[in-house]
């Protein structure tokens, strides 16, 4: 395998980009759809005539639904490739929204609920893709930057999926009314997911015509009996430093989870009837965690200083959600919106970070292994602070429940200290490129 991967021509495709787009795209219509619920969740609950936990639950469902078929779908990845996997998700992303179509009264809630679930099962095919195209298609001197701008899409998606719902769905007391908007919403995500998946089709393929970097060809010339999704998981989980980041990445986006699903409530708490601002402030805190994304993955590939860039970016996120926790309710929602950007800055630009530093803790094992471990962690942790903070919010108000995940990111900040920087992917390219 060495010896391959040592005489193996090394060469980047054009398509890269092209695919990563693509990919990008139909994880942007998937996060979507995983919002667009929260995102109004006081209208639902009039439409519907559901409890708020109820609503919660179709945001928790993709968390859910992501914890058992996590195994399953990296095993596939592994065995059938990136292409399979692409074809999966577009295909599971598009039927659903297709499915809450059928939900347009009020009675139909189990229906829109059965849609909700096929889309997080588009998202168990989704989360772990990011990594695996990164590393797949581009060099090592760009592979970070690229894994950045593959969590761009999902990112993006969430950012759309807080502007656009309060705009094409008023709060109104007509059902009927409220029905036919919704319905615009609806067909609307259905139409660009199934045009999505049709390119997907089309355009997707499993990977370029040469390896775009010595560790990627290594990786390729290894037999593939010498690998064993089994015995992959347990050095995983036998690798201290890993353990470590799997635990602090999912406080940290547990944390962003319960922010995303419960900010709607949170805003429309100290500022009744500003459905439109909840959406914006969550529409900045995206976009300023996508620039800061991007600025983490140009950064790491220029120093590749991992564990510093982690570490910092750990301890800003708790100092923003800390001024966030504190401004909420002073009656100024300007200054919401800049302690949220501020917040989201750090907290959703630390999503791509904790992907990358996996893969060079982990280095030979499988990226969508390991961008799994941490996706199933960020899930449990997202459905426990969800339904935590959601509880300590009714009893005890919204600073009480973000307090509650404010003392989770300092427990993540510590942990993330005792991290060691063991970069074994940068290794493994200064090895290859030497001999």
């Amino acid at each position: 395998g060495e010896a391959a991967a040592a005489t193996a021509e090394v060469q980047l495709s054009r398509r890269r980009w092209v695919t990563l787009l693509l990919f990008s795209s139909y994880s942007l219509c998937n996060a979507f759809q995983w919002i667009q619920y929260g995102s109004i969740a006081n209208i639902f609950m009039h439409f519907y005539d559901v409890s708020a936990l109820a609503i919660n639950w179709l945001s928790m469902s993709y968390m859910l639904t992501y914890i058992p078929l996590l195994f399953p779908v990296a095993w596939l990845l592994d065995k059938r490739g990136l292409r399979f996997i692409a074809l999966a998700g577009s295909a599971l992303n598009a039927v659903g929204a297709w499915v809450k179509l059928g939900s347009l009264k009020p009675y139909l809630f189990p229906i829109t609920v059965l849609g909700q679930v096929i889309c997080s099962l588009a998202q168990v095919f989704i989360l772990g893709m990011p990594l695996r195209i990164a590393s797949v298609w581009f060099g090592s001197h760009e592979v970070s930057t690229a894994c950045s701008i593959a969590v761009f899409g999902n990112q993006l998606g969430i950012a759309v999926g807080f502007l656009v719902p309060p705009v094409l769905v008023p709060n109104v007391e007509d059902v009927e009314k409220l029905a036919h908007h919704i319905s615009i919403m609806f067909f609307m995500t259905a139409g660009v997911a199934t045009a999505l998946f049709i390119l997907v089709v089309i355009v997707f393929k499993e990977k370029p015509p040469h390896p775009p970097s010595r560790a990627q060809a290594l990786s390729q010339a290894r037999a593939p009996a010498e690998y064993s999704y089994v015995q992959s998981i347990r050095r995983l989980l036998c690798n201290a430093n890993f353990l470590l980041l799997m635990i602090t990445y999912g406080l940290n986006t547990g944390c962003f989870y319960a922010l995303s699903t419960l900010l709607n409530r949170m805003v429309i708490q100290h500022y009744p009837g500003k459905e439109v601002d909840a959406g914006r402030i969550g529409l900045t805190i995206i976009l300023s965690g996508m620039v800061g994304a991007l600025i983490s993955g140009i950064w790491l590939d220029r120093t590749k200083t991992y564990k510093q860039t982690t570490l910092v970016v750990y301890v800003m996120s708790l100092l923003g959600m800390i001024a966030y926790t504190f401004t909420l309710s002073l009656g100024h929602l300007w200054v919401v919106f800049v302690t949220a950007g501020i917040l989201g800055f750090f907290m959703t630009g630390y999503l791509p970070l904790g992907f990358e530093f996996a893969a060079e803790l982990t280095y030979p094992e499988s990226e969508g292994t390991s961008a799994g471990l941490l996706n199933v962690s960020a899930q449990i942790f997202g459905i426990a602070f969800t339904i935590g903070q959601g509880q300590i919010m009714d009893h005890f108000g919204t600073k009480a429940g973000n307090l509650f995940l404010c003392s989770f990111l300092f427990l993540g900040t510590v942990m993330t200290a005792f991290i060691k920087a063991d970069l074994r992917r940068q290794q493994a390219n200064l090895d290859n490129e030497q001999t």
